[in-house]
């Protein structure tokens, strides 16, 4: 049986790194990042844009769900409403999948340092701690598994995660 895991949480939080954790663990992993859908120059958000990268999330992952050379699936993205949620599991074929939704969340504390620290180094545009702030409440009320990384490594958090499923 498949595993997936779509992993969710704010800007900053960590996902790429835990991810990039996990899937050394997971032996016949493959991973998708929703960012990679729909990377353009300029980034917009229209309705156009939300339907495609939708469509290509979807059509990516169905595609590794079928493909027998991957025992594990890996998706991380914002995720921060439940209707994306359903959205992307409604159009997915997990009939014969253990799925796995589970959220990162930090301290405000810690996600400001996080933060912070990727815009002093030119990976994160200064706006991006006030919107992943605000983000950060919307897990509360997702029906995923919360994981709070404050105070964990990233390999603390992929044995974690791995745990979970």
């Amino acid at each position: 049986m498949k595993r997936v895991y779509l992993i969710g949480g704010p800007m900053g939080v960590g996902k790429t790194t835990v991810y990039r954790e996990l899937q050394k663990r997971l032996y016949r992993s493959v991973f998708l990042d929703g960012d990679w859908c729909w990377d353009g120059n300029p980034f917009q958000v229209t309705e156009e844009t939300k339907a495609m990268v939708t469509e290509n999330i979807c059509f990516l992952l169905n595609n590794f769900l079928r493909c027998s050379a991957y025992d594990h699936v890996i998706f991380c993205w914002v995720l921060h409403r439940q209707g994306i949620l359903d959205g992307l599991l409604s159009r997915l074929d997990v009939r014969d999948c253990r799925v796995q939704a589970v959220s990162l969340i930090a301290s405000p504390e810690a996600l400001a340092a996080r933060i912070e620290s990727d815009v002093r180094a030119g990976r994160r545009e200064p706006g991006a701690l006030e919107r992943s702030l605000s983000y950060l409440p919307l897990y509360a009320i997702l029906r995923t598994e919360k994981l709070d990384v404050s105070r964990l490594t990233p390999a603390e958090a992929a044995e974690r995660l791995e745990g979970m499923a």
